[in-house]
């Protein structure tokens, strides 16, 4: 026997072959992912005309509006950095028990532990009962039990054993030991293994998502209205100091346009009013804004055992169209349990304790399902075997077997079934019941006596009918012959995965949501017919396909059958990346579970891959989303945090462009009718203050409301700009425009406030009446309800920033001075500028009355 490599064979191989772990191709620091926030769309224009005024403008610089939108894009920049950054390490934590396992290697004729990651190819490593294997490899000596549901999908375990001539000797790094004890020879370390090929694949970029797609649209329509704007104001700038000013006396335009020095001041200032306008269209905010929301219910996801690895992958969530979701562990328990056990005669024992009537029936029963198991008992515990095998060991209970094993012959997915031949001269079989059943020609009566059995099909009718109720049924026979094909009938095993408690109302919350839900099980098709009816997933004109007649179709007729799939039974795990493949065609967002290496390329390939907690480490690194609890009811409030996030930014949205429209109309116009500057550059400092980072985190926390679940997913290509919106920002934004306007030049209003040469009352009020009417506007972007106030109490954090908002608007009103141009207001006033902003409510009643008795479909 080896003893394994030396100290310097292993620095050779490691050299040679490299080191136990799986590489992360462009590993994403936080420099590197804050370098890749800046490409967000709403930056890149910002960013633009930062660099026109820097580049243009050095003389006529506004620094405080400069460095207000640049501490707006860091800030945005680095929350989202930050929060992205800080999600992946929390997703490298969990990996780290897996990192930290210790392997039992021979090192200079020694038996040692080291740690898997120190392992080399050429390793000899000792392998027993709970390890996992550490690296792929080839078994040397003795033979294992392992479950690699993680590669195959199905939980049923496999056998290797020392066979040179056999491939079925080799073992995979990352597959569990359920028993056995076995030499293996390493042969593949980290990227070179199995599992490190599929997380290679799992490493390209992903392509872009809904968020990020509506993003770019949105921006490209701001830009266009912001250049439009720009344009207009300044030309008419142009035309009134070259044209109307020189009274359109044509020697006078020409004078003034072959005036080199004054025509450059022209357009310098054409050029600063340009850049301005395009600023005050864009809603700087809006990044920022994204990041908080995005990363203040990530952590609120996470106390709902949903670990969100990909920020917008929450979002996403909130726009499926499809949920392709596995059946074992998420709608069901993922625990097997014995429910029955029935005689030739169709009678059902539900407990051992049912058997005692039948003293030698219970005898065979017990034998029979004791001495064909590969699970035992330790300290109480059940250990080793497959979930079958320890679903079978709790159904029958610690029991004291006099009868020994002489050989056994270990379940195989070819033969489908195992057996034991045992000292009292009987050989044992459990297994599948189409190849068991038809080879039983005797039964053993409940009285213990073996007679004839001369037809199977009362037999197989209770098959079908326990099927058909969502059990998979064993059968359990011996043979006194020592022939396969002369086998006594003892009984059937009823075996159930119990559906969780709270799978079918989730199931009917999300296809109310209007989300299409695929269960895959690899279970038969009845029997997936079956648990599919329990969870109201089939209805008349349902689907249920298995993989053999899913792989007769081709893409163009899976397609059109594709919107009435309701079950994949029998499936194996290319029908998964097949399937996310057809449905993304169909311009639909596409999100799957998954748990094992087989899983990762369509999680990855899929809109939102949700990866359950217990499954693999190249699962969870393939997808956007962690359920820590395996639970389809997490899932489903993933699903309502997306939708609610989307809205939230949506509402964001409405107020900075309902705020920016009435800025931009101001610019414009005011420019055409004498006023150009009514707010000085610290009152638009504490104002974008007010717009980007309170408004941001007021709106980031938005309560999740059920009834979003009830509206249907928003089209992969609409746009993040529906009509409501727009209806509301223009019609708000050109109602306080033209208020503020009227404000400033109707000579009856300002009457009403103290007189002085240089207006300082009036402005104080105008700022007063600007910002009243800006958190006026954040109440009415809340809710397309006709009450404003509407859920409001469930967003205490809009609550408490709204007030200091208002708290620290008086404040500035009678102690600004100088430094924010404002000198207090008698109350009178204050009343007059809070009644004047007071008024949008009325026109925004009176705007939704019309949009409802219109028809128009009201809200976000």
């Amino acid at each position: 026997m080896t003893f394994g490599l030396t100290d310097k064979e292993v620095e050779v191989s490691r050299s040679k072959n490299g080191s136990n772990e799986i590489s992360k191709k462009g590993n994403n620091s936080f420099i590197r992912l804050l370098i890749e926030s800046l490409g967000d769309p709403i930056i890149k224009i910002l960013l633009i005309a930062l660099a026109i005024k820097v580049v243009f403008l050095f003389k006529n610089f506004d620094w405080y509006e400069t460095i207000g939108i640049l501490i707006a894009i860091f800030l945005a920049s680095f929350i989202s950095s930050i929060s992205e950054y800080g999600s992946n390490k929390a997703f490298e934590r969990l990996q780290k028990d897996s990192q930290q396992l210790l392997a039992k290697v021979y090192r200079n004729g020694q038996l040692s532990e080291i740690y898997t990651r120190e392992i080399v190819v050429g390793d000899i490593v000792k392998l027993s009962s709970g390890d996992r294997v550490p690296a792929d490899g080839k078994i040397i000596s003795g033979n294992l039990s392992l479950d690699e549901s993680f590669i195959t999908g199905e939980s049923k375990e496999v056998y290797k054993k020392s066979d040179v001539n056999n491939k079925k000797n080799n073992v995979y790094g990352g597959s569990v030991i359920y028993k056995g004890e076995a030499t293996v020879k390493i042969t593949a370390v980290g990227d070179s293994t199995f599992m490190g090929s599929i997380s290679r694949q799992m490493q390209d970029n992903s392509e872009e998502s809904p968020l990020k797609s509506r993003l770019r649209i949105l921006a490209g329509s701001i830009s266009k209205l912001g250049y439009i704007g720009a344009a207009l104001a300044s030309l008419s700038y142009l035309f009134i100091q070259i044209v109307v000013n020189n009274d359109f006396n044509l020697s006078l335009i020409l004078a003034t346009l072959k005036d080199f020095h004054l025509m450059m001041e022209y357009f310098i200032y054409t050029l600063t009013l340009s850049v301005t306008i395009i600023i005050m269209a864009v809603p700087e905010g809006l990044p920022m804004m994204i990041t908080l929301v995005l990363s203040s219910n990530m952590k609120k996801m996470l106390k709902d055992h949903v670990l969100v690895r990909k920020l917008v992958g929450i979002e996403t969530s909130g726009a499926l169209n499809v949920l392709l979701c596995d059946k074992t562990g998420t709608l069901t328990e993922g625990k097997l349990k014995v429910m029955h056990l029935v005689s030739k005669d169709n009678i059902s024992f539900s407990n051992l304790k049912s058997l005692t009537k039948y003293p030698k029936y219970e005898n065979v029963v017990s034998k029979s399902l004791y001495l064909n198991n590969e699970a035992t008992f330790s300290q109480g515990q059940i250990i080793g075997g497959n979930t079958t095998d320890r679903a079978i060991l709790e159904f029958l209970g610690p029991l004291t077997i006099k009868e020994r094993i002489i050989t056994r012959e270990e379940f195989n997915s070819d033969k489908k079934y195992s057996c034991v031949s045992c000292d009292d001269k009987k050989i044992y079989y459990k297994g599948a019941s189409e190849v068991l059943l038809k080879k039983c020609n005797r039964f053993l009566s409940k009285e213990g006596d073996v007679l004839p059995l001369y037809e199977i099909n009362a037999i197989k009718s209770s098959i079908d009918k326990y099927t058909r109720e969502g059990y998979r049924v064993l059968v359990n026979a011996y043979s006194d012959q020592d022939d396969i094909n002369n086998l006594v009938f003892i009984s059937l095993i009823v075996i159930s995965d119990t559906i969780r408690p709270e799978a079918k109302n989730s199931i009917e919350t999300i296809q109310k949501a209007g989300i299409k839900v695929i269960m895959i099980t690899g279970d038969a098709k009845e029997t997936a017919i079956s648990i599919g009816k329990q969870l109201g997933l089939i209805n008349y004109d349902s689907i249920i396909i298995t993989h053999d007649e899913l792989e007769k179709l081709n893409d163009e007729s899976l397609s059109k059958i594709a919107p009435k799939i309701a079950i994949i039974a029998r499936a194996l795990p290319q029908d998964k990346s097949r399937l996310v493949s057809i449905y993304k065609k169909n311009n639909l967002v596409v999100g799957m579970t998954g748990d094992g290496v087989n899983d990762a390329l369509a999680l990855k390939k899929s809109d939102v891959g949700f990866a359950l907690g217990s499954g693999c480490e190249v699962a969870k690194e393939a997808s956007d989303i962690v359920i820590l609890d395996n639970n389809i009811h997490s899932i489903c409030k993933a699903i309502l945090y997306g939708r609610t996030i989307f809205k939230s930014i949506r509402k964001f949205i409405i107020y900075q462009l309902t705020v920016n429209t009435c800025a931009l109309f101001l610019s414009i116009v005011g420019t055409l009718i004498g006023i150009s500057t009514p707010i000085t550059i610290i009152q638009m400092l504490w104002l974008n203050m007010i717009m980007d980072t309170f408004a941001g985190l007021a709106f980031s926390y938005e309560a999740p409301l059920p009834e979003y679940m009830e509206e249907k997913p928003k089209a992969k290509d609409e746009k993040i700009m529906n009509k409501y919106m727009l209806n509301q920002i223009v019609i708000n934004g050109l109602y306080s425009a033209v208020l503020c306007i009227l404000f400033l030049k109707l000579p009856f209003i300002s009457n009403l406030f103290r007189q002085n040469s240089q207006g300082q009352y009036l402005m104080t009020a105008f700022f007063a009446l600007f910002i009243f009417l800006g958190i006026m506007n954040s109440f009415l972007s809340r809710t397309h309800r006709l009450n404003f106030l509407a859920h409001l109490l469930k967003n205490r954090v809009f609550i408490i920033i709204t007030f200091l908002i208002f708290a620290t608007q008086i404040y500035i009103i009678y102690f600004g001075g100088n430094l924010f141009r404002t000198y207090g207001l008698t109350f009178k006033e204050l009343i007059i500028v809070l009644v004047l902003s007071l008024s949008i409510l009325p026109v925004d009643l009176i705007r939704k009355k019309i949009l409802k008795n219109m028809h128009v479909s009201l809200g976000v």
